[in-house]
């Protein structure tokens, strides 16, 4: 599997995520610009030791990735989809995009994957869940798909 962020705006978040893409052997892809630096105490601290046990791999543009990776089979979590995450079948090498805490993906990206958009379902409250479970809870999906490859 791998993980895609958008513009990611808090480290904390990538921290975290960087901790379960570690854990679940899952490659994590960064797309500029990013709102913190790498070096970010807070980054490292969220992400404790796991960061040498990271594929993590630093895009300038979400274009670049999509380039550099033709065919590949991209799932885009927004509030916005009509499909929820458990809907859909994710081929073992899922790309699973995220977008930024604040305004999730651009509308530009959206418009490029009108078939595979996902959503998580939740209540209408103005707000949405934490970026760092929200990849845990779309992630674990596709991999519980898979039969967790590589995972005990």
């Amino acid at each position: 599997m791998q993980i895609v962020l958008v513009e990611p705006e808090i480290p904390q978040n990538t921290g975290n995520i960087a901790r379960t893409c570690a854990l679940t052997k899952t490659a994590l892809h960064l797309v500029k610009p990013l709102g913190f630096s790498l070096a970010d105490r807070f980054l490292k601290r969220a992400g404790l030791d796991y960061w040498d046990k990271v594929e993590v791999q630093l895009w300038e543009s979400f274009g670049d990735l999509l380039e550099a990776n033709p065919g590949a089979a991209f799932y885009l979590a927004t509030t916005r989809a009509g499909q929820a995450y458990h809907q859909v079948s994710y081929p073992q090498d899922s790309w699973l995009v995220f977008g930024r805490e604040s305004s999730g993906l651009p509308i530009s990206i959206l418009k490029s994957f009108p078939d595979t958009q996902i959503r998580i379902p939740m209540q209408d409250i103005g707000r949405s869940l934490n970026l760092s479970n929200s990849v845990a809870i779309i992630l674990y999906e596709a991999l519980r798909q898979n039969s967790f490859p590589g995972l005990r």
